[in-house]
Formats: C-alpha cells, sequence, structure tokens
C-alpha cells in the first residue's frame, strides 16, 4: 500500500509526470512505467481514485447503453473481457443486470434494441416472469437480462496502489501541480502546491474536469461540457437487492449496485445533473470551484417519483447519502451520448498530453493510443 505521502523525498527529476491519481492517472503511470520510464504522479486529493473514479455508477460497460452510438457501443463489448481479466479480483458479478425499453418513449424501439445488440455483439436474453413482474407493463415494452458488471472502487484503488509500488512509481498525493513550462532545455518544469520543482521530459494531464485549470498548459482543442452531476445511495428492497436496473432510451434511469459501501446508486437523465455548461462558453467558470460553492441539496426526490413510476418496488428505496462530483464529456457527442477518449499533444507545449476517458472501459482506448503514437521514452 502507498503510504501517506508528502514532497520530501520525492524526486526532483523524472521521465514522465502523471498529474492526476484517479483510474486513468493510475493506469498510464503503470504503462509508462512497464515501458522502463521513471515515472512520478502527483494527485490532489488525500488518496487515489478518490473523486470522479469513485463517484460514478461503477458500471463496467457491455455497450447496451449507447443505441446510438456504434462505435463506443462496440468499442465497450470489446473491451469488457479484458478489463474482467485484468482487474478481476475488483469486479462484481453476482448480480443480474436487466435493460428495459420504454415504451411510447423510448428513441429506440424493441426491435432496434435487439438487432443493435446483435450487431456489437452483446448477449441479449428476455428476462425472466419473476424481473418482469417488477416493470410497469404499460410503460415497459420489453426487459432484457444482459451481461454487463460493476466494479468495487476501493478494490481498484487497492490494485493501483500495490501495482504503483511495485512498479517503482513515486507517488505523492495531498499535492497539486500548479504551473508547467518548457525551459529552454527542452525540459518540463512542473511546479507543485507544496514542494520543489519537478523536471520531466513528458506530462500526462489526467485531471479530468481539471483538465483545462493548470496554468501553462493549453487549452484541450475539443470543447469540454461539465455537469454537476449528483448519484443517489440508497437501500433497496429484497425485491431490487439482486439486480440492476437500466430503462431507457427516453426516461434513461439507472439503480445500479455500489460494491465501495454496499449499496445502490440511483441516478436519472432529468435529475442527476444539477448544473452544466459548455467550458468554451464560460471559460471563467472553474469545475472545481463551482462543486465546492455547490449549496447542499439532492434531486432524489424527483429521480424516485419518476422511477417508481417504471418500477413500482423503487418507490420503497431509501436514500442513505449522494455523491456529488462533476462529470465532464466531449460537448460534441451529447447528441449521441459517444464516450470517445480524449488523448492531444498540445501543440504550444510538445510532450504535455491532457487525457480524458468518460469511462473506465475507455482505458483500453488509451493505452492502445499512447502505445501506438507515444513513443517510448529513450532511456538515459
Amino acid at each position: 500500500m502507498i503510504p501517506e505521502s508528502t514532497t520530501t523525498g520525492f524526486p526532483t527529476e523524472t521521465d514522465v509526470l502523471v498529474i492526476g491519481g484517479g483510474f486513468f492517472g493510475c493506469s498510464v503511470a503503470a504503462f509508462e512505467a512497464e515501458r522502463g520510464a521513471r515515472v512520478a504522479l502527483v494527485e490532489r486529493a488525500e488518496k487515489l481514485l478518490t473523486r470522479a473514479s469513485y463517484a460514478n455508477q461503477a458500471r463496467v460497460h457491455g455497450g447496451y447503453h449507447y443505441p446510438r452510438s456504434f462505435r463506443t457501443a462496440y468499442r465497450s463489448r470489446v473491451n469488457l473481457p479484458a478489463f474482467c481479466r485484468d482487474f478481476e479480483g475488483s469486479v462484481r458479478t453476482d448480480f443480474t443486470n436487466v435493460y428495459a425499453i420504454a415504451r411510447g418513449t423510448s428513441k429506440t424501439s424493441r426491435r432496434q434494441y435487439k438487432r443493435f445488440c446483435e450487431a456489437i455483439g452483446a448477449p441479449l436474453e428476455p428476462a425472466p416472469p419473476p424481473i418482469t413482474g417488477l416493470f410497469s407493463s404499460h410503460l415497459i415494452e420489453a426487459v432484457f437480462v444482459t451481461e454487463e458488471f460493476v466494479f468495487d472502487a476501493l478494490a481498484l484503488r487497492r490494485f493501483f496502489e500495490g501495482r504503483l509500488v511495485d512498479l517503482g512509481v513515486a507517488v505523492v498525493t495531498g499535492s497539486s501541480v500548479e504551473r508547467v513550462a518548457r525551459e529552454d532545455d527542452g525540459r518540463l518544469d512542473a511546479d507543485l502546491s507544496d514542494g520543489p520543482r519537478l523536471r520531466a521530459r513528458r506530462v500526462y494531464n489526467c485531471t479530468y474536469s481539471g483538465i483545462n485549470q493548470i496554468e501553462g498548459i493549453p487549452r484541450t482543442r475539443q470543447a469540454l461540457k461539465h455537469e454537476i452531476a449528483e448519484l443517489a445511495l440508497v437501500r433497496v428492497p429484497r425485491a431490487l437487492s439482486g439486480i440492476g436496473v437500466t430503462v431507457m432510451d427516453g426516461p434513461y434511469f439507472s439503480l445500479m449496485p455500489f460494491p465501495a459501501e454496499g449499496v445502490h446508486t440511483l441516478s436519472h437523465v432529468r435529475y442527476t445533473p444539477h448544473e452544466g455548461w459548455v467550458e468554451d462558453d464560460q471559460p471563467e467558470r472553474c469545475p472545481e470551484a463551482e462543486l465546492r460553492a455547490r449549496e447542499p441539496g439532492t434531486t432524489f426526490p424527483f429521480m424516485m417519483r419518476d422511477a417508481r413510476r417504471y418500477v413500482p418496488a423503487i418507490g420503497e428505496v431509501t436514500q442513505v447519502g449522494s455523491l456529488m462530483e462533476v462529470k465532464t464529456v466531449l460537448a460534441r457527442n451529447e447528441v449521441d451520448d459517444g464516450r470517445p477518449i480524449l488523448c492531444e499533444e498540445s501543440p504550444e507545449l510538445p510532450g504535455v498530453f491532457s487525457v480524458l476517458g468518460a469511462k473506465v472501459d475507455n482505458v483500453y482506448d488509451v493505452l492502445e493510443y499512447i502505445g501506438s503514437r507515444i513513443p517510448a521514452l529513450e532511456l538515459e
């Protein structure tokens, strides 16, 4: 396990600096270390995988979520077995995951959905009567059992804590990179919030919603959309304890197991986002500051009231809390719900790469991109 760290003893020079210790930052750090580079990782929070890597649905996507983005769906289907293999101890499969198609209000019909799943190779079976009986038949036209799982964020954290130690990655938590600049000798200098300047040959900015908030690193060329998003943490009645539910493709809500806290999350396309903005339109808004300044409050009653129309037993769930976090996606994919990766080198600051992935299985697309497009550094 990575001990509580300070910048005392942290290197002042490295080959690769990774900014951000979420799932993608840890994965990129491990990948570069495996290629032989000296790697340092800086995380603002006190522990790894604390922010967006924790505060999400914990869904290991199988493609079912994206009928209007074939590429995203297909890549999720391809990546699912790899994720289950590589993070076996972090994946929970001990529940039945079902997708239901809303009658009349869905953008995807039952027949269209079946053809879509066949096209991406995603298993889909009609749900048995005990499960279909949970749904309101006048609002739901079909219910399917799917092959999709969830991950335990705490188990993922433990995995990376051990993996980064084994690979010799220098990790500091509770610190942040405030500024990055290229010096005359070609090296990249990073100013830490509470420590010495760190020199690197390559920098990966994996700070998710904060990707455009580090001084000296130019903004991404692709516009980003941020949302202040709420996931309600709920305890479910016995009838729902062993299943995950997603109703789509109009009402679009989910009730999913959340292993890290032994509860379920409830999310709703209409009520989970409390507020959203496109960064190019309002560049002065800092996502982190917006989250901190957010007034306390929950939209859980609205989520529950709408969801129980489709699944009456959801009216019996009990809220035990909420996870509030900034959700960030490429603005251009709001229309089709696609979730492509962002991995781009800054033209103004060569050697600095901005990395953004919207779901955990995207990590394989990121690592494939790095492996094919960004050569391993020559050892000095």
